[in-house]
């Protein structure tokens, strides 16, 4: 059983802090919140962005909490959105909203411009937007 547990247990517990990850190199629990805020300012501040913003209900800090979460996680932190909501399966959480290309450009803008303001490193910058570009096409089911 204990294989089990740690196949399915808090994989945070097993990490090595001498090993550097994306979330360290960036910044940790402080950069990755930033970020989070400011991809929806952007969803909010733009007007392109608008009918991305119309999907998301209110209020919107649930949306950036849950966002926070994921990247925390998934940047190689703390596995916050998991702890609390279980495992992400973004494909099936995101599949009872419409989501086409223009969907996932806007998501990309936004996401985008957050890293440029948040993340003071070119090549971090150039390697997260690669790898969430990646992620957000697979979000499309339009």
């Amino acid at each position: 059983m204990k294989w089990l547990k740690t196949l399915f247990g808090n994989k945070q517990a097993h990490r090595d802090p001498k090993q550097s990850n994306a979330y360290d190199r960036i910044g940790g629990e402080k950069v990755i919140a930033a970020l989070a805020k400011q991809f929806y300012i952007q969803m909010q501040s733009n007007c392109e962005t608008q009918p991305l913003l119309a999907m998301h209900k209110a209020p919107i800090t649930e949306s950036e909490q849950k966002l926070f979460e994921f990247l925390s996680g998934w940047l190689g932190g703390p596995q916050l959105f998991q702890q609390r909501h279980g495992h992400p399966a973004l494909k099936a959480r995101h599949m009872p909203f419409a989501i086409d290309v223009a969907m996932r450009d806007q998501w990309l803008f936004c996401m985008q411009r957050a890293i440029e303001i948040e993340i003071k490193d070119p090549q971090h910058q150039q390697a997260i937007f690669q790898a969430i570009s990646t992620l957000a096409d697979h979000m499309r089911n339009q």
